[in-house]
């Protein structure tokens, strides 16, 4: 491979020092309908690094060489290059036409000189200048000028650009050249016409099959065809005719882009990913060579840009021809058709690189070898790719009628399965029967069960609740018919003595009878009696009025079965609550009231009450139940608002409770009572109370500090 190399550059070498030696000069005959090609060995040349020379020393400058080859090859070069040679008209028309084949070219300076040494004719044409600056509207630069017959006239071109400099140069009259320019246009349009077939073809197939190979493919034709045509000229004449810039730096950008297109479509058609993946990632070390070259160029450095781009495309044609071999390799048959299609491109990006240094002669079929061998590669992908959905379509086929032989297998399958299933199906539905009438005698036990559960809740509540009544209603009771025999006893004394001045005689003498009557008003002390009656009146009056009150807060909690939602105060219903179980209240507890100004509350307010009765009541057992006593023991009740909701808490000096407990407390049948003494349904029914309402219950307690119930309603039931 080294050996290889070395031989490549020894004759690019060669190629760039051998074709300019000092001789004489030879002069181009332009005849009657014949075309003078390529008459490079008619030329002398002179090199001007500095950019010094101008057109009148150039004239008379004595350091020309002739050039030895048909086309003179410039190489990649800063400098300013004046060709010189002479023309003479032996043809029946003075109308001649020059033609620089190089529609590329930076600048380009003609001048024509005659015998007196006088300028006849002056042109400036290239990327640099607008195209509508151009005299002739022509892709290619082309020079028309008159030149008398039998006459020789010195044509001067000054040449300078950043690309590969050859001067493949056409002498003829005007005749002739249009003719060949017509057929040079013909066959470009041609190529853009395979090129616009090939890419609208394609677009169509990635609109059909959503395949990326496809979009990739035609952002790869779109910019193939936009590098020939910007080699072609045409793309300057008919895309950006005025922007110079992208004149002058088209050559670069689209020769990277279409190699870096080449590069992303293979990756995507051959699937290098999963065939060489160590390969694939290596593939992308080619952005950096081009990004070089794009920034060389973009800071004025056009040569070594050129020479960067070149070398790399050689490089990466070659590296992805190994890739497509060696994926080829595994089985994978569409690389086949690149392989072919490749061969052909590199083929002709090759032709045109080696015929830049020389090694092949400049001619038609050398110049055109890019643009043929990139329309025939084009056709070729689209037939890969076309092989590639056809290869596809046959595996699904295949595929398919595979899957249907299966499913063919496995719906016998199945049928014999079936028949089985449907044995076991019948076997298991009498098993289950029978597991469903024992499933409903069970159910049906545990409803029973359940029932009487929740009614001996509701009788244990009811009990309580009738043991408190009966108790508070007992005292003043009590205190009423304990003060009715006193009060009769009084109302006697009393009627006595009215009695007595009833039957005042007021024929006998009055004064003895007032006397009796004082003394036995002294005897009984009408005094005391009056101050007891009032007394015995006040206690009956006392013990009719808290009885009245023990009513009103029955009446108030006994709306147990109510399931209405209404607005109540829930202070009221703490309050009636609290008069229910006073009789349960141990002898050091002090109730300490905390009622925040509340907004009434729709809720259902029997369950509710509930609720409040279940809490209290578990409040007073903890703290009744302490191991250790002290002297005031307290239950604090508070309410408050806040925004949409209320909250009540309710908190005791209870013993508290064990994180283990406290997530069980709501459990239902969960109790810490003795046997007998609770049946654990009391908190489940709190909690699905408050979850009715849309509300929530939350437990702060820690074991020795008491326990705090705080629950949250909304005002308004959602």
């Amino acid at each position: 491979m080294n050996k290889f190399w070395s031989c490549l550059l020894v004759l690019i070498w060669a190629g760039l020092l051998i074709p300019f030696q000092s001789s004489g000069q030879d002069t181009v005959i332009v005849k009657t309908g014949k075309i003078e090609r390529n008459f490079g060995k008619k030329i002398m040349l002179l090199k001007d690094p500095g950019h010094r020379i101008d057109m009148k020393a150039a004239l008379t400058n004595k350091d020309y060489l002739k050039v030895n080859t048909p086309v003179p090859n410039l190489g990649v070069s800063n400098a300013t290059y004046w060709l010189k040679f002479l023309i003479r008209n032996e043809s029946n028309s003075q109308d001649l036409m020059l033609r620089l084949a190089l529609p590329t070219i930076d600048y380009l300076d003609f001048f024509v000189i005659d015998s007196s040494q006088k300028v006849v004719r002056h042109e400036m044409t290239g990327d640099r200048l607008r195209y509508g600056s151009r005299r002739y509207d022509n892709p290619i630069p082309t020079l028309r000028f008159n030149l008398p017959a039998h006459q020789t006239y010195t044509v001067l071109l000054k040449i300078h650009g950043g690309e590969q400099l050859q001067v493949p140069l056409t002498a003829g009259n005007s005749n002739s050249l249009m003719g060949e320019i017509q057929t040079a246009s013909i066959i470009f349009g041609l190529y853009i016409g395979i090129i616009s077939v090939m890419f609208i073809y394609n677009l169509f197939l990635f609109l059909s099959t959503k395949d990326k190979s496809y979009l990739y493919y035609i952002i790869y034709i779109l910019i193939i065809g936009l590098t020939q045509a910007n080699f072609q000229g045409y793309a300057f004449k008919y895309l950006w005719p005025d922007n110079t810039w992208l004149s002058t730096h088209a050559v670069y950008i689209l020769s990277s882009l279409a190699a870096l297109s080449a590069i992303e479509f293979m990756k995507q058609f051959l699937h290098t990913r999963d065939f060489l993946p160590v390969l694939h990632k290596t593939l992308n070390f080619f952005y950096i060579p081009y990004l070089f070259a794009l920034i060389s160029t973009f800071f004025g450095n056009l040569n070594l840009g050129y020479q960067v781009i070149q070398v790399t495309a050689v490089a990466a044609a070659m590296y992805m021809l190994v890739i497509a071999f060696m994926v080829y390799l595994k089985g994978f048959r569409p690389a086949k058709f690149f392989l072919l299609a490749w061969s052909v491109f590199l083929l002709g990006v090759c032709s045109f690189v080696l015929k830049d240094y020389n090694i092949l002669e400049y001619n038609t079929l050398t110049y055109n070898m890019m643009p043929f061998g990139s329309a025939l590669e084009v056709v070729l992908l689209s037939f890969a790719l076309a092989d590639k959905i056809n290869t596809f379509k046959k595996e699904k086929e295949e595929s398919q009628a595979q899957a249907l032989k299966i499913s063919l297998e496995n719906e016998l399958l199945i049928k014999q399965q079936n028949v089985e299933l449907e044995k076991k199906v019948y076997e298991r539905t009498l098993e289950l029967q029978d597991s469903n009438k024992t499933l409903e005698i069970t159910l049906k036990d545990l409803k029973e069960a359940q029932s009487q559960l929740v009614d001996s809740e509701k009788m244990a509540g009811l009990g309580q609740l009738t043991a408190g009544i009966a108790h508070e209603i007992n005292n003043p009771i009590n205190f009423v018919t304990s003060n009715i025999k006193p009060l009769e006893l009084d109302i006697e004394e009393l009627n006595e003595v009215i009695h007595m001045y009833e039957n005042l005689n007021l024929n006998e003498d009055l004064s003895t009878q007032l006397n009796a009557i004082e003394s036995f008003k002294k005897r009984i002390d009408l005094n005391f009696v009056r101050d007891e009656i009032k007394s015995l009146l006040s206690g009956i009056g006392e013990g009719a009025k808290r009885t009245a009150e023990i009513i009103r807060s029955l009446k108030n909690f006994s709306r147990l079965d109510e399931n209405d939602c209404k607005y109540v105060d829930l202070n009221e219903g703490l309050d009636s609550t609290l008069v229910l179980v006073r009789n349960t209240f141990p002898s050091n507890l002090k109730i300490v009231k905390n009622y925040g100004n509340l907004p009434k509350v729709e809720c259902m307010p029997g369950k509710v009450n509930q609720v409040f009765m279940n809490l209290i009541s578990n409040a007073i057992q903890a703290i009744k139940g302490k191991a250790e006593h002290v002297e005031e023991e307290k239950l604090t009740i508070s309410t408050w608002h806040e925004g949409e909701q209320v909250k009540i808490g309710i908190k005791d000096t209870g013993p508290g409770m064990t994180e283990e407990v406290k997530q069980k407390i709501f459990e239902p049948f969960f109790t810490t009572k003795d046997v007998g003494e609770g049946t654990g349904l009391g908190l489940s029914i709190v909690f699905r109370i408050i979850e009715n309402h849309h509300g929530q219950i939350d437990v702060i307690t820690k074991v020795n500090h008491g326990t705090e119930f705080i629950i949250t309603l909304p005002v308004t039931s959602r």
